[in-house]
């Protein structure tokens, strides 16, 4: 008699790295012959690859754990498996404050799933105790970088990941504590990947790390971002190549040389700079002052033109007064990014900055991230009505039957975070495929146009 398989679903949440390591989960499921299922109620057991990097995350994630225990009271479930930055950093605890969850592996882990799957099959809803879960948490440096994965994004776009970790111990941030160290893949097995993905149909390959601009430092003692992306730009069937998650301080001349020259680079940068009061910045540990962001962002805009730039803020941290924050207000007035994120700032446990003084209020904060989004939304409105007029090169991702019409993205515009490019059918457009569109309208954060 034929093994039953087991159907497991998955529930991926927190950034793109997080989903990279959910492919590599999933490829190793599928290999140990599973059914991947779509809808969760359909399956037996049900991943939930985490992030616990703030608040929100942790709660979100609490939240996804007991929505899904829901399915075991009343659709027949047989277990919760719990993975990524939440399972790292709580451990076995999580099974004390949440008894829902069968299996627990770290981020260091993924080789476990399959074994963490078959418990939770096997044990899961028989009310067993804590001891009797299966739990596999090492330390996070023992994950293997580059593994085989299933891709889940579009097969025109793919995300490749080039380092783990971080050292750049940011007193308010916990990833150096949950990801460990920073440890970079070798320039030789990212760019055989990046080959792989090309030949698998992808076109749009998107650069992610926690600290994408220090690739290299440690493997061969010198920044190696820029050689790497020569060695990409290369690969024949890449149209598109874009950078997320570079810091200011590594974001040499000769990485914008590079931006500058190369084709298929996009030019677009993400590039989080957190704040721009001194005092703050100090306070923060980061490694670069506000002389150095704004020399980075003059040198990016002189010698790269039409770049777009996009970058990240935090209001509220401890000890922003009020001059600190008009400091920072008055800069991204001046400075005009063309995308722009503000976060309120999260307290956590275990971090340096959990212990400075001077907390700024919830209400507080909320008012200063919404003076900030104002504001940015009038700057995003003017430098997109720049744009009335203009032939872009869109990369469509599908169409509308409701509105009849297609829309896609920019160079400009980083999936799930930016804008979208709608048009309307003229003729049949391909998911995948890049037209030229010549922009009419805006709207909000959005450009429309017709098909050329």
């Amino acid at each position: 008699m034929a093994e039953t398989k087991i159907k497991v679903g998955f529930v991926s949440l927190g950034c793109e790295k997080n989903r990279v390591d959910t492919e590599v989960m999933l490829k190793k499921l599928i290999d140990a012959g599973m059914e991947i299922v779509p809808e969760d109620i359909d399956a037996d057991v049900i991943v939930i690859n985490t992030c616990g990097f703030i608040e929100n995350a942790k709660k979100e994630a609490i939240e996804n754990i007991l929505d899904v225990a829901w399915l075991r009271e009343n659709r027949g479930l047989r277990g919760i498996v719990v993975t990524g930055c939440l399972a790292q950093r709580y451990g076995e605890e999580l099974f004390t404050e949440l008894p829902e969850i069968d299996s627990l592996i770290g981020v260091g882990d993924l080789g476990s799933i399959v074994e963490a799957v078959k418990s939770a099959y096997e044990k899961g809803g028989k009310g067993e105790d804590r001891e009797s879960k299966y739990c596999c948490i090492t330390r996070a440096e023992n994950q293997v970088l580059g593994e085989d994965r299933v891709i889940t994004t579009p097969e025109y776009s793919a995300y490749i990941k080039i380092s783990e970790g971080c050292d750049n111990k940011c007193t308010y941030c916990a990833i150096p504590m949950i990801r460990g160290r920073f440890r970079s893949r070798t320039m030789e097995d990212i760019v055989r990947e990046a080959k792989e993905l090309a030949d698998m149909g992808a076109t749009e390959l998107i650069i992610i790390s926690q600290d994408t601009t220090r690739y290299g430092l440690d493997l061969y003692g010198e920044l190696k971002l820029p050689e790497l992306l020569r060695e990409l730009c290369k690969i024949e069937k890449l149209r598109w190549i874009r950078l997320l998650y570079c810091y200011p301080e590594e974001t040499t001349d000769e990485l914008i040389d590079v931006i500058a020259s190369e084709e298929k680079i996009v030019k677009y940068i993400d590039m989080p700079i957190q704040h721009i009061s001194d005092k703050i910045l100090k306070l923060m540990n980061r490694r670069g002052d506000s002389a150095l962001i704004k020399d980075r962002i003059k040198a990016l805009r002189e010698r790269v033109p039409g770049v777009i730039i996009r970058t990240t803020v935090i209001v509220g941290f401890p000890g922003e007064k009020g001059e600190d924050f008009a400091t920072l207000a008055e800069f991204l007035k001046e400075t005009k990014f063309d995308r722009l994120g503000v976060f309120t700032y999260s307290e956590e446990e275990g971090t340096p900055a959990a212990n400075l003084p001077d907390k700024v209020s919830e209400k507080q904060m909320q008012r200063r991230c919404d003076s900030l989004m104002e504001n940015q939304m009038a700057i995003h409105e003017k430098l997109n009505q720049r744009m009335i007029g203009q032939t872009l090169e869109v990369l469509c991702e599908g169409f509308d039957p409701v509105s009849e019409t297609y829309y896609g993205r920019s160079k400009f515009d980083a999936p799930d975070i930016d804008g979208k490019v709608y048009f309307e059918k003229t003729r049949n457009v391909l998911e995948g495929e890049y037209v030229n569109i010549k922009i009419r309208e805006v709207v909000e954060y959005d450009l429309i146009g017709d098909l050329i």
